[in-house]
């Protein structure tokens, strides 16, 4: 097989883009969306039931003084009428309660869309997902960040988002009632008197404030750990699938006890990850459970003095405290989400490096020399002064100047290290670095088959129908198939599979020029798809090219043991160690590299 480099062997250096850079990228991602008008009506609607909710909830904080001063009074009337108060905020309060919480799960549903909309269009621009394959530990596993990663940060984004927005409001709708409670607290010390206003404000504020201190030391590793969980458990995934592909091969050469170790080992990747994520866990529980049993009894503590002093009644200690637990409530938001904001950071880390990935997949070695492609008017294809970069050299023809024109059949061959495939996807316009020209012929589109075909989802007419504007006739469809040697799929023309797993390698090549010739192009060009044939197959497709084809000018690039009446024209490709050679670039990439198979094992 033809050696190709890949871009990951340039010599990437791999580093992780900033949070504003992260933010940045999630910013143009929604900006862009088309669900972006109902995600901010969402986010409007959420704001305003959580104001109106903050609203309840002061009333009901108000609401305890009365009642409980009602139940020390043992006054039966004032107690009966505020329970009808309370049914009547406590009712209001629930309506608002689902309310949020519908709306909670539309933005989700419409920020999932968004990211992962916005995700695939990006992915899937021209040649990108080809290069972003080749880019390093980022092109690793882009199902991962798109599906699960995207679905991920968007239940969090909206979780953590309304929660702070909900603390905040709180916040802000609290703070007041209870520096206004506070302020009549006075210290009776010694025979002296001390007033410290808003004193239970500043208690709660240095109370949150070491707490959420002391959270985030013990916690911030985990940001780490579960960017770590992510791409370890991606690498499991793409094992298993791996496998689950090659189960035949795997059967026929007994290579079960190989593939159950790469498991294990990959497994193992996992483990490892999550105890560690597991211990920080741990440490990070010995800080917030500790605090939540104080706050049970911290307010009370902090009142007592004026409690026991004869400074407030009861109903108003209660309704102190009620006020002290919702501003605490606001500013312990973020040690109670410190591990939600960690694995947040981490999961955004991974969705927005890959967006800024594919991005910059479009101007890797930007100040490398590129290929220069243009139209030739006279409609024939040239090669002038071509080179081809690659890590270890330059892939180019032996000749400097090269005229094929409309019709030529034309066989290139070349060394098996000499870069056939890289010289293939040059001509695409896949992989753009390298130096010279390369003059298609004005006003054509060639077709290009590759060594693996590819075949969409859907009916076996669809496959064949695939990228062409117009339906082709049925019988048509079945007199090439039977030029081919596949009678058998004229008959499964509407039945939908996975026809890449339905056929043999060869027939799958077979059905490609089969697909080739309905499409009937002017220009084509081959890539090693003809090497495996045997004689009667090869015989049996030149054939059909030469009778569905006539007038198409035809270039192979292979291994040359085909008919020379059929390609009379040959050209040599080889590699020039003294040509332009592909330097090192940088590359943004948020995916933490798993260690190697051997580290793996020696643990």
């Amino acid at each position: 097989m033809d050696h190709t480099p890949s871009i990951e062997q340039a010599a990437f250096s791999v580093e992780t883009s900033r949070l504003s850079d992260q933010l940045a990228a999630i910013r143009l991602a929604l900006k862009a969306s088309p669900v972006r008008r109902r995600l901010l009506w969402a986010s409007i609607g959420i704001v305003g039931v959580i104001v109106a909710t903050s609203i309840g909830q002061v009333l009901l904080n108000r609401w305890n003084q009365p009642f409980y001063d009602a139940l020390a009074r043992r006054d039966l009337p004032g107690f009966l009428h505020q329970l009808m108060v309370f049914a009547a905020i406590a009712g209001s309060l629930l309506v608002l309660n689902v309310g949020q919480t519908w709306l909670n799960q539309t933005i989700r549903l419409k920020l999932r869309e968004a990211l992962t909309l916005d995700l695939i269009d990006e992915w899937m621009r021209p040649a990108r997902a080809f290069r972003l394959t080749h880019a390093g530990a980022i092109g690793v596993n882009p199902d991962q960040r798109m599906q699960q990663d995207a679905g991920h940060l968007s239940d969090l984004s909206t979780d953590l988002g309304v929660g702070l927005l909900q603390s905040f409001i709180l916040l802000v709708s609290f703070i007041g009632v209870l520096w206004e409670l506070s302020s009549g607290f006075v210290f009776h010390v010694g025979g002296h008197s001390l007033e410290i206003p808003g004193y239970m404000v500043w208690a709660a504020i240095l109370y949150a404030g070491i707490a959420s201190w002391l959270s985030w030391l013990v916690g911030r590793p985990l940001i780490r750990f579960n960017s770590d969980r992510y791409t370890r458990e991606a690498v499991l995934r793409s094992s298993v699938v791996r496998v689950n592909e090659n189960v035949d091969a795997i059967a026929l050469t007994h290579g079960e006890a190989d593939a159950r170790r790469q498991l294990e080992l990959d497994l193992g990747g996992v483990l490892d990850a999550m105890r560690r994520i597991y211990s920080a866990q741990i440490n990070l529980s010995w800080v917030t459970d500790a605090y939540g049993w104080i706050t049970v009894v911290a307010p009370i503590l902090v009142a007592a003095p004026v409690y026991f002093a004869g400074d407030i009644s009861f109903g108003g200690l209660m309704m102190a405290v009620g006020a002290f637990n919702q501003v605490n409530s606001s500013l312990r938001w973020f040690i109670n989400n410190i591990g939600g904001i960690a694995d947040w950071r981490a999961t955004l880390m991974r969705v927005a490096d890959f967006r800024i990935a594919l991005g910059e997949t479009d101007i890797l070695h930007a100040k490398q020399k590129r290929i220069a492609f243009g139209e030739n008017a006279n409609g024939t294809l040239t090669f002038d002064k071509l080179e081809v970069a690659s890590p270890d050299g330059c892939t180019r023809l032996a000749e400097t100047e090269v005229e094929i024109k409309a019709g030529e059949r034309v066989m290139i061959t070349g060394d098996p290290r000499a870069g056939k495939t890289l010289f293939f996807r040059a001509i695409a316009g896949l992989w753009p670095w390298g130096g010279g020209r390369i003059g298609m012929p004005a006003g054509e589109t060639p077709f290009f088959v590759p060594r693996t075909p590819y075949f969409p989802l859907g009916t076996l007419r669809d496959v064949l129908n695939h990228a062409e504007g117009t339906k082709i006739d049925d019988d048509e469809i079945s007199a090439v198939l039977g030029e081919v040697g596949l009678e058998r799929l004229s008959f499964q023309l509407d039945r939908s599979a996975r026809w890449e797993h339905e056929l043999a390698d060869d027939e799958q090549r077979l059905l490609a020029f089969a697909r080739l010739a309905l499409r009937k192009p002017k220009w084509v060009i081959i890539d090693e798809a003809l090497d495996t044939f045997d004689g009667a197959t090869l015989r049996r497709v030149l054939a059909m090219l030469q009778a569905r084809l006539p007038h198409a000018a035809i270039l192979n690039i292979g291994r040359g043991l085909h008919n020379n009446q059929f390609f009379p024209r040959a050209l040599t490709i080889v590699k020039d160690s003294s040509g332009s050679a592909l330097k090192p670039a940088r590359l943004r990439a948020g995916a933490i590299e798993p260690p190697p198979v051997a580290a793996r094992a020696k643990k």
